[in-house]
């Protein structure tokens, strides 16, 4: 696909952990390009106006600001950037305002990884639906609609938590070209041998994380664990 052809992404986070999660995430999408991150509000306007993503994946809670107050920035309202809200704000007026003010989807923490798979997947099909006509009939209408409000049935990441998963991650941030054995992330983490192979097994499915096989003249490979770029 050329570079041309992608859709474009930023990501408007003030949590550092969370935004290079959700960047590794993006890479596994062929047609998904990272153009940005925003820790705040004020970097946000000045980010869209700037790069003109076609996507912003959005927390609410910034420091300087809401999340949902950017739908209805009149300099976010020009650049016509659609928006999935991953965010706590559990209340339902501001759920009601994001999804009034035209918010693609609406993702609450502690986020499911396969339910962003989803909407990110369903967004690329809107889109590419979206590129395929210039006169719509009302099956491409009803397609469209189809596409922006399907229901999920998604399947819960057993045993995979945020908070845990931050810290295996924080343990590769703070050493990023070393590999690391599942002995090295339980003494790092303090977690249990079992519980550190789960979530590093995850991260690598995610695409998080890669393995390199190291072999000796004696006994089973050992499995390095590295931070994909």
């Amino acid at each position: 696909m050329k570079q041309s052809d992608k859709i474009t992404v930023a990501i408007i986070e003030d949590e550092f952990t969370l935004s290079q999660l959700y960047s590794d995430f993006i890479q596994n999408f062929p047609d998904l390009e990272l153009i940005g991150i925003a820790n705040n509000y004020q970097n946000s306007v000045k980010m869209v106006t700037e790069r003109k993503p076609q996507l912003l994946l959005i927390d609410n809670y910034l420091p300087d600001g809401q999340g949902v107050d950017l739908l209805t920035n009149k300099i976010i309202e020009s650049e016509n950037s659609s928006v999935i809200f991953i965010t706590a704000a559990s209340e339902m007026d501001i759920c009601s305002k994001a999804i009034s003010y035209g918010a693609f989807d609406y993702i609450l923490k502690p986020i499911s990884w396969n339910r962003l798979k989803q909407s990110l997947e369903r967004f690329i099909q809107f889109t590419r639906t979206r590129q395929c006509y210039k006169v719509v009939d009302q099956k491409n209408v009803d397609n469209l609609f189809q596409l922006k409000s399907k229901n999920f049935r998604e399947r819960a990441e057993k045993g995979i938590e945020e908070n845990t998963l931050k810290i295996v991650f924080n343990a590769f941030d703070a050493e990023q070209d070393k590999l690391f054995t599942i002995d090295d992330i339980v003494e790092d983490t303090g977690l249990s041998k079992t519980t550190a192979r789960r979530y590093l097994e995850y991260c690598v499915q995610q695409g998080f994380l890669s393995i390199k096989m190291q072999y000796g003249k004696v006994g089973h490979p050992r499995r390095l664990y590295c931070k994909n770029t």
